[in-house]
């Protein structure tokens, strides 16, 4: 004990020795040349294996889609292909939406409590919004969207190939009032 003692007693911890000195500060930290750096487009991560463009303030990128909430669409590509239905939910951060009774996947629900029973449960999985078409009950067609002004100046969407008008005041308050009847049957449940 005695001989490790002395070994560290003989071992100078002078300014001239390197355990000695202090280290600069540009040591730690390397010097960076802000005028050289290029401008990179924000990223957020919104899944491991999708990356979104963003805005300076790190919210994604909204694109208009041209379905609005209780639209009747016909599903032309994918699984579902010829069949019609009505949106039910719209997710705007990846331009997908949600249709009744459309693209149901079998998701399987665990127990929560002790004694009850898991299930399978059937749910409506989202589309993206290039995979639809507006649809017309009426004349039994799909066709694409326009936009114009009407006398009063209020502009409205209307299907190309048989001009009918779908933002109208009474599909609106329709919508509203079918979206209010299941909210309250959901909490009467």
């Amino acid at each position: 004990m005695a001989a490790f003692q002395s070994s560290f007693a003989s071992l100078s911890m002078g300014s001239n020795t390197f355990l000695g000195q202090r280290l600069s500060p540009s040591f730690y930290l390397p010097v960076v040349d802000k005028s050289t750096e290029q401008p990179s487009s924000i990223v957020a991560k919104l899944k491991r294996w999708e990356r979104k463009e963003c805005k300076p303030n790190s919210l994604p990128v909204i694109h208009k889609m041209h379905v609005q909430l209780g639209d009747t669409v016909k599903v032309i590509s994918g699984r579902d292909k010829g069949k019609i239905g009505e949106v039910a939910r719209i997710i705007k951060h990846n331009s997908t939406i949600v249709i009744k009774d459309i693209n149901l996947k079998t998701k399987h629900v665990k127990s929560k409590e002790e004694g009850e029973q898991g299930q399978i449960v059937k749910i409506e999985a989202p589309i993206h919004s290039s995979n639809v078409m507006l649809y017309s009950k009426e004349q039994n067609v799909v066709s694409r969207v326009g936009h114009k002004a009407l006398e009063d100046g209020k502009r409205v969407r209307y299907l190309i190939k048989t001009g009918e008008i779908i933002d109208s005041a009474e599909n609106w308050k329709k919508v509203v009032k079918e979206k209010e009847k299941s909210t309250e049957l959901v909490a009467a449940a």
